[in-house]
């Protein structure tokens, strides 16, 4: 659910200001709402404020670069020093850290030139010999690749210097080195030759460049010998001045981001000459917080709390509060913006359908331990307070996501072990060579004859030895069980898109919004027609089925069809094109048809890796057993590895797109709730 706000309006003198802010930085439920226009000054920050604002930004810019050179993690909390030395102190470790960083830089840029270049100017140093110390000649070094042809180039040179020139080249790696020596006076020319066979001069990076080849060579030597090293020395420097000057600095660094949180409260703030107004927003459940904060002055503050009005007012942040089986998968819903307050919160939806749908498109006791595995790997690591560096993503998950990212994880494991239990699917049809699974044709046909559908009786049931467990949903079984499993899966586009727009009526209520409601009857009439329509005539086999009025079905459809006609004569100048909406919104049901399509690629797909694998056993005996269980868990990898991201974006698709379309949920949204919060400590005390 959407956590209830109230509005806030406060008033204090501008004396106090600073005061009041530091308090409500404690509190830490203030959500700032910036005000602008009105009669006081609003915006940018003049004068004194300006400039001590400057100051402030300046440091924590000084601080923050300092961490950075430092590569440090925080380190323990420290006490913070006093305020008037915080500048002194960030220079004193800013600028060793900073020369130290300069000399990092340069010396990694030495062994990256040696790594890179460094056999192929060893190898020019030593055609060039004292050559590259010449007056009067010139050395051009080149590179070849393995597909460049050398005796065009000598041809090119011919053409341009006759025999005025020295070539010569050198195999170093998968490639070739050359030195073209020549007059310094026809170095051009040379360097024309090299450009008509598509080759240029090879330059060297940094330092290296203008160097005679010999002294280049000799220095990528040194840096060779001793560059990693001098690099360890570096990096243990940096060490020693992080453990001296990162705990103080990253005390400092938080109290100027509090400092400078006071300088955005003011910019955001109502200010006259002697006073202060700011307003925002509160959770109704941290009222105390909010009054504690602020009773404590007395009556150099005045506030005032009234509900919101969430129909008018479009920058009410949303906070989302739901009970502890929901509140993980909002790490799901947070790949969408937040909901607009007053509106629908569908995590709880999502909760519960999302895990359901992947459990039915996997459908397999096998992968279902898999992920119950890494579901239970991520929630171990959470519980040590460990992170998933994910360095090759670029992205790193802290330990309260990969609590949540477990759990839900865990969740969609069991039903996709359940649901593996109905179809009897354990890496595909494994169990069911052995027969712990197998198909009862008695059973299925009491389970599922009043859909009209029978197991063929021509068809052999499967012959075991245990006969333990009955296969309680064949979807594999295709021949007669595809139409069941079919509409099954759309019996939830059926539930979903119609609650949707049963939604989008309820808020249209709600909120007073008569095209919205219209809009929501015509379009939860329509589809309900349509999905009547399609029952009543079998898919269309039967049109005679439009005079059959003593079917309630057909009743009703006409019923829909009328609600559609009317609820878009009502908002037809908003909606004219609202009967192709109605088609699209058809085609939304039929979108989840994906979870049986999806579901029954995936079974089959695992079906025929344990069956290639069976194969081997039945025709090598005890060699195939041992292949064809290496060759299974390879291919079961595989298809894992190509379809599990298709397995929790279609689900994800059926609740973002046909869900939450009618609802509303992507036409309009809020800010997240972001509270003022306090980072750095009381002033000489330790967090």
């Amino acid at each position: 659910m959407i956590n209830p706000m109230q509005q806030v309006v406060i008033a204090t003198r501008k004396r106090d200001s600073e005061a009041v802010i530091a308090a409500l930085q404690d509190a830490g439920v203030l959500h700032l709402k910036p005000i602008t226009g009105g009669p006081l000054s609003t915006g940018s920050l003049a004068g004194a404020d300006a400039q001590s604002r400057r100051e402030d930004e300046r440091l924590l810019a000084r601080a923050e670069s300092t961490l950075a050179e430092l590569g440090s993690y925080r380190p323990a909390p420290a006490s913070l020093p006093a305020a008037e030395g915080w500048a002194d102190l960030i220079e004193q470790a800013a600028q060793p850290t900073a020369a130290l960083a300069r000399q990092r830089q340069d010396l990694q840029a030495d062994l990256d030139a040696e790594s890179a270049y460094g056999d192929a100017v060893r190898a020019l140093g030593r055609m060039a010999g004292s050559l590259d110390r010449s007056q009067r000649v010139s050395l051009l070094p080149f590179v070849l690749q393995a597909t460049d042809n050398s005796g065009e180039l000598d041809a090119a040179l011919k053409a341009e210097l006759a025999d005025r020139y020295v070539l010569a080249t050198e195999t170093v790696g998968a490639n070739r080195v050359g030195l073209i020596a020549t007059r310094r006076s026809e170095r051009d020319l040379a360097r024309a030759a090299l450009g008509k066979v598509r080759l240029g001069e090879l330059r060297l990076p940094g330092r290296f460049d203008g160097l005679p080849l010999g002294e280049a060579a000799a220095e990528m030597d040194r840096v060779a010998r001793t560059g990693t090293a001098r690099l360890g020395e570096l990096n243990a420097e940096r060490d020693r001045l992080a453990q001296a000057h990162a705990p103080a600095l990253y005390a400092i660094r938080d109290a100027l981001k509090d400092r400078v949180a006071i300088h955005d409260v003011r910019a955001v703030s109502a200010r006259g000459k002697y006073s202060l107004a700011l307003q925002g927003y509160v959770p109704e459940d941290r009222l105390a917080a909010l009054k504690g904060a602020l009773d404590r002055f007395g009556s150099a503050v005045s506030y005032d709390l009234h509900p919101v009005d969430d129909h008018h007012d479009d920058l009410v942040p949303v906070e989302l509060k739901n009970n502890s089986y929901v509140k993980p998968f909002q790490t799901v819903m947070g790949l969408m913006t937040p909901p607009k307050y007053g509106t629908f919160d569908p995590t709880w939806v999502v909760a519960l359908f999302f895990p359901l749908f992947f459990g039915i498109i996997m459908a397999d006791i096998g992968y279902g331990l898999l992920f119950l595995w890494f579901g239970m790997w991520l929630l171990g690591k959470a519980k040590r307070n460990e992170g998933w560096d994910l360095s090759f993503f670029g992205a790193y998950v802290p330990p309260a996501t990969l609590r949540d990212l477990g759990f839900v994880t865990n969740v969609m494991a069991a039903w996709t072990i359940l649901w593996g239990f109905l179809t009897g699917e354990f890496f595909g049809t494994f169990l069911e060579h052995f027969g712990i699974f197998y198909i009862n044709p008695e059973l299925l046909n009491s389970l599922w004859g009043w859909t009209g559908i029978r197991y063929p009786e021509e068809a052999e049931a499967h012959k075991t030895l245990f006969h333990l467990f009955p296969i309680l949903f064949p979807r594999l079984e295709t021949g007669y069980f595809s139409n069941v499993a079919l509409v099954f899966a759309l019996c939830f586009g059926i539930l979903q898109v119609l609650w949707g727009w049963a939604i989008r009526i309820q808020q249209g209520l709600r909120h007073k919004d008569p095209v919205h409601t219209w809009e929501g009857i015509a379009l939860f009439g329509g589809v309900g027609a349509l999905i009547l329509m399609a029952f009543a005539t079998k898919a269309g086999k039967d049109f005679s089925a439009f005079t059959n009025f003593s079917d309630p079905r057909v009743l009703l459809m006409y019923v829909g069809f009328a609600a559609f006609v009317v609820g878009w004569l009502r908002v037809i100048k908003h909606y004219p094109l609202l009967p192709i909406e109605l088609l699209s919104q058809g085609g939304a049901v039929v979108s989840y048809a994906r979870i049986f399509a999806v579901g029954l690629v995936s079974a089959i797909l695992a079906k025929l890796c344990t069956d290639l694998g069976w194969s081997l056993y039945e025709n090598i005996g005890f060699l195939g057993i041992i292949i064809g269980i290496l060759l299974g868990l390879v291919l079961h990898f595989l298809v894992l590895a190509l379809t599990l991201i298709g397995h929790v974006l279609q689900p994800l698709r059926l609740h973002m797109v046909e869900f939450l379309n009618p609802t509303g949920f992507n036409a309009d949204s809020s800010p997240r709730y972001n509270p003022l919060r306090r980072l750095s400590p009381a002033q000489g005390q330790v967090k």
